[in-house]
């Protein structure tokens, strides 16, 4: 059951992770389409900073259980790495519920009444002349939140089979730490220099 559970959240936290990469390509044509209109025809749009805000706020916010799936997140593991893999899901488990679950719930919770007021209220955005709507993207407050939990209890899960084995469950993607790629990619020249 946690298997089938950890295999769900993953792929429906890298699914979510992998179609919100593409808010960067339309972040960039945005920036780009501004760029030109602002310099090469001398005029700028009103809607651009809304929209440019709105796309890295998309980005930022579905980007969370992405991040969590795939272990992209900043851990300041330099205690961490020596434990056994045993004592990590023991520290894993417990600091999850006591500083992961609380903040990713309450994001949910009050989210969502941000959220429902944005949309009674049809809010606008202040900051520019434009008045863009805003009220549809602070439904990704809430919806973040919801993908966090799940996620949060896949890695709970994670952590649970981790003590039960002593191995880490594998998972579907994993991103690699700079230190290793850097590792790699040193080797790799050594090889090549080799004669």
């Amino acid at each position: 059951m946690m298997e089938t559970f950890i295999k769900f959240a993953d792929t429906l936290s890298t699914s979510m992770g992998k179609a919100f990469s593409w808010c960067i390509v339309i972040l960039m044509g945005g920036t780009v389409y501004e760029v030109v209109m602002a310099y090469v025809f001398n005029k700028p749009t009103l809607w651009n900073f809304d929209f440019s805000m709105q796309m890295y706020g998309a980005i930022l916010m579905m980007s969370g259980a992405y991040c969590l799936a795939t272990e992209a997140h900043v851990r300041g593991d330099v205690i961490y790495r020596l434990f056994n893999q045993r004592t990590q899901a023991w520290i894993d488990l417990v600091l999850y519920f006591v500083f992961f679950f609380p903040g990713v719930v309450a994001l949910a919770f009050y989210g969502y009444e941000y959220a429902a007021i944005a949309w009674k209220i049809k809010e606008t955005s202040w900051s520019s002349p434009a008045q863009i709507q805003i009220y549809m993207v602070k439904s990704m407050i809430p919806a973040a939140g919801t993908l966090l939990v799940i996620q949060g209890i896949a890695e709970v899960f994670r952590s649970i089979i981790c003590i039960k084995t002593g191995q880490w469950p594998m998972r579907m993607v994993v991103a690699e730490e700079t230190e290793q790629m850097l590792m790699r990619t040193s080797q790799e020249e050594d090889k090549s220099n080799v004669i």
